[in-house]
């Protein structure tokens, strides 16, 4: 039998109920705002289009590949914001393709901050490839592929559901705050006539904080508490900046004090006035390392730098600091 996450990857919650994956993990997720809150479409008054792909734990056959496009404008006329996020999720025979649109409405609060308030809209489908199943009783030579349980598939199958979600951002030139609800409707869908799947509600709260050290060097704290109501996750950064290009730090994740996970090296720097990359591995921290080689993930930022199209231009000018 070989060391996969194959074997009885079946079992997730119940025999009849095939519950969602956990959300798509970053450890770049201070990069990556629109991922997590549909209120931050359009909040750096620019064109801006983030590609990131993951890898985690290197080494187990299985293993969560995640590939993630978001793109976002504002639109001023209407002192708003818009973005599309489409998300690949894979992990031992599940799948996940999510395509969701967002939009927010921006409130001043003063010159230098604002208030923005997200609602999103997706497109969810999940798939679950029955020939990458194993089973202790299945019968696997040759090419045949029998389960030994009439629940389990042999071949894919697969459902599609909408799903929706909601926001709130504050954004300064100091400090940044979010919360963001995801699967506000708890969305099932049948994938077959014994199984079904459903997209747990999951609550985002992010914040990230910029201080100038000096004339060179700036520095960028950030966390983001992940919660389905049940368990909480928490990553923790802390990120230095040389002279606007040269980006370096590290992060920690865990669900508390007594189960890490993760600590991350992150690296990034700008290739020039629009085109930023960044990198980070994890050093896997649980029982996992014993047959993990850590976790990659590389991320390609566009930012077009300037106002784009017509209409009342945003009454606030700010800088996020972003990659």
């Amino acid at each position: 039998m070989k060391r996969t996450t194959t074997i009885l990857l079946f079992l997730l919650g119940t025999l009849f109920t095939l519950a969602a994956q956990q959300p798509a993990q970053y450890s770049l997720f201070m990069m990556n705002k629109l991922n997590w809150n549909p209120a931050y479409a359009g909040m750096e008054n620019s064109l801006v289009a983030t590609g990131i792909y993951r890898s985690q734990w290197q080494g187990i056959e299985g293993n969560p590949i995640t590939q993630n496009i978001g793109v976002h404008l504002p639109v001023n006329i209407i002192s708003s914001g818009f973005g599309l996020n489409l998300e690949n999720d894979e992990l031992g025979a599940q799948s996940r393709t999510t395509g969701t649109a967002m939009f927010n409405y921006q409130l001043p609060l003063s010159r230098r901050a604002v208030l923005a308030l997200g609602v999103s809209a997706g497109f969810s489908q999940r798939t679950l490839d029955g020939s990458k199943l194993r089973t202790p009783e299945g019968d696997y030579v040759a090419g045949t592929i029998i389960h030994n349980d009439a629940l389990l598939p042999v071949t894919p199958i697969s459902g599609n559901l909408m799903t929706y979600g909601a926001g709130v951002y504050f954004l300064s030139e100091q400090l940044e705050l979010g919360f963001s609800v995801r699967h506000l409707t708890e969305p099932s869908a049948p994938l077959s006539d014994a199984l079904s799947m459903q997209l747990s509600r999951a609550y985002f709260f992010n914040a990230q904080a910029h201080f100038d050290i000096n004339s060179s060097i700036t520095f960028h704290p950030a966390a983001i508490v992940r919660s389905d109501g049940v368990q909480i996750q928490t990553d923790l950064a802390a990120l230095f900046r040389y002279n606007g290009n040269i980006t370096a730090g590290a992060s920690l994740r865990g669900y508390d004090s007594n189960s890490l996970d993760a600590a991350a090296l992150i690296v990034g720097f700008k290739l020039n006035d629009h085109i930023s990359v960044a990198y980070a591995y994890d050093f896997t921290l649980s029982a996992i390392s014993q047959v993990s080689n850590g976790s990659h993930e590389v991320m390609l930022n566009y930012n077009l730098n300037r106002p784009i199209g017509k209409g009342r231009p945003p009454k606030i000018i700010y800088n996020p600091r972003s990659l």
